[in-house]
């Protein structure tokens, strides 16, 4: 393969990844814990856009168990959002491990 042809190949590699990457920031994914109690909303490029807390899971006298839903809500969120992000982007890794520039 000559340096040209990889070149060539770089960038229409580097081309996909920016349609992915626009386009994982359009996606959402949703972690919801304690049965629905606490949601957190990410989008696939791992930034988090929202929490819902249910109304009945707020109480005063233990606050530990609400910041505990919403920390497990946001750690699953984040698990899914890299999960999302990696899928989307296995394509375009792989092809460049093929091309002797694996990651």
């Amino acid at each position: 393969m000559n340096l040209n042809s990889i070149m060539k190949q770089a960038k229409q590699m580097q081309s996909k990844m920016m349609q992915v990457q626009e386009k994982l920031a359009e996606e959402k994914v949703e972690a919801s814990v304690g049965g629905g109690m606490v949601t957190a909303t990410f989008t696939g490029q791992g930034d988090l856009v929202g929490i819902k807390i249910d109304p009945e899971v707020i109480n005063p006298d233990d606050k530990e168990m609400l910041e505990d839903l919403v920390a497990s809500a946001v750690n699953e969120g984040i698990r899914k959002s890299r999960e999302l992000m990696s899928e989307r982007m296995g394509g375009i890794t792989g092809a460049l491990g093929s091309m002797g520039m694996g990651f």
